[in-house]
């Protein structure tokens, strides 16, 4: 079925969504894109996105590094919580293809929508959406419309996923996180820091890396906690409470965290994998399709993999039916080893135990002095992927 003049409708406008649209319009397809929010405004934080990811942007078209809005970090330092002595330095961006990009969530979605507009692409803002007809494809913010496929990239608590798809209730996993951004000129200490800092403690990481020609600090800050009542990630707190999870870390953490303004909170969530993501005209993509957790740093690169792969598969297949199922039998395994992989790295960031701590630590620095690419090597089948060429 080639895409040339379908009608497709996308039902949410994050990175995903905005990326699916995008690829489907450039195979010629004339695409809706249905987004809650009344527009698209200065939202979230950080993002890391791995060459996986930037093979699917520089195949649409698109410069992530445009207007100095992204970051190209050369090494990647883990450290000790308390001392702050460096654990493991690893090399970053030593290869032109393998490129690794720190962006502004909001810089990225810029890029993608002002894609979809000279693509031609139809936004509807301040529209709730969900699926009416899964074999006719309409939806309750266009009953008057029939589309030849609607794509739900409606996030993490998608409505359309919890409508027509068979999904189990997600389960806490007693890890919650603040997220905030600190102007660099509050923060000094900055300069000394050239790459991404990862500070591992019991129970506790911190994520720290600079964004927008480094006149922003990203900040992530994970610990396990037993309290937590929904699942999201714009709940605001305060610097007090931040600061008080991390009460007794090093200097510099210490001091960076007490110029966090109003940090957002938000609990993670692991989803069982769904039996499937296409349900006649309709597909899952993205957070709606297989939330992440963030300990490898691949919620948006799985959600610009699978926009290229569901464009690639509809314009390939002889129905639109035939085409979801194609997309979903080339995604579905990988996207799940990648939940299953991050779910599994949260073992390593929150050692509780201080000899086993001490294990991992001496193993990491002695394997980044003799050998640092066996300790990256390991993720190869992650980063080296490039969909575009193999979907």
């Amino acid at each position: 079925m080639a895409l040339e003049g379908q009608k497709a409708a996308v039902i949410g406008a994050g990175i995903g969504g905005l990326a699916a649209a995008l690829a489907l319009a450039k195979r010629g397809a004339r695409v809706q894109v249905f987004e809650q929010a009344a527009e698209l405004g200065e939202v979230g934080a950080g993002l890391q996105i791995s060459a996986n990811g930037v093979a699917v942007l520089q195949a649409l078209d698109l410069d992530p590094l445009a207007g100095n809005t992204g970051n190209m970090p050369y090494q990647l330092e883990m450290r000790d919580y308390k001392t702050g002595r460096q654990i493991v330095s690893l090399p970053l961006n030593q290869a032109a293809d393998m490129p690794f990009l720190q962006l502004h969530r909001a810089d990225l979605l810029t890029s993608l929508a002002q894609g979809c507009q000279q693509a031609g692409v139809q936004f509807h803002f301040g529209q709730a959406c969900v699926v009416l007809s899964s074999e006719q494809g309409v939806l309750s913010s266009a009953p008057d419309q029939n589309f030849d496929v609607v794509i739900a990239a409606d996030g993490v608590r998608s409505v359309c996923r919890k409508a027509h798809f068979a999904g189990q209730k997600p389960e806490y996993t007693g890890q919650a996180a603040w997220r905030g951004l600190v102007p660099s000129s509050d923060f000094p200490g900055l300069a000394g820091q050239k790459g991404t800092r990862i500070y591992l403690g019991p129970g506790r990481h911190i994520v720290i890396y600079p964004l927008r020609g480094r006149s922003l600090i990203n900040i992530v800050a994970v610990e396990e906690r037993s309290d937590w009542t929904s699942e999201g990630w714009n709940q605001t707190d305060s610097t007090d409470s931040l600061q008080a999870a991390f009460a007794g870390w090093c200097p510099y953490v210490s001091d960076l965290l007490s110029h966090v303004k109003d940090p957002l909170l938000w609990g993670f969530f692991a989803h069982p994998e769904l039996p499937n993501w296409s349900n006649g005209r309709v597909a899952l993509l993205g957070d709606a399709a297989h939330p992440m957790l963030p300990y490898m740093a691949q919620g948006a690169c799985m959600g610009l993999e699978d926009a290229w792969v569901l464009a690639a598969a509809l314009d390939r297949e002889d129905g639109v039916e035939q085409g979801l199922q194609s997309y979903e039998r080339l995604r579905k395994p990988r996207a799940t080893k990648v939940q299953q992989t991050s779910f599994s790295n949260a073992q390593i960031y929150h050692a509780s135990n201080p000899l086993v701590r001490l294990g991992l630590h001496t193993g990491m620095g002695l394997a980044g002095k003799i050998a640092p690419s066996l300790l990256t090597a390991r993720y190869d089948w992650i980063y080296s992927l490039d969909v575009t060429k193999a979907a």
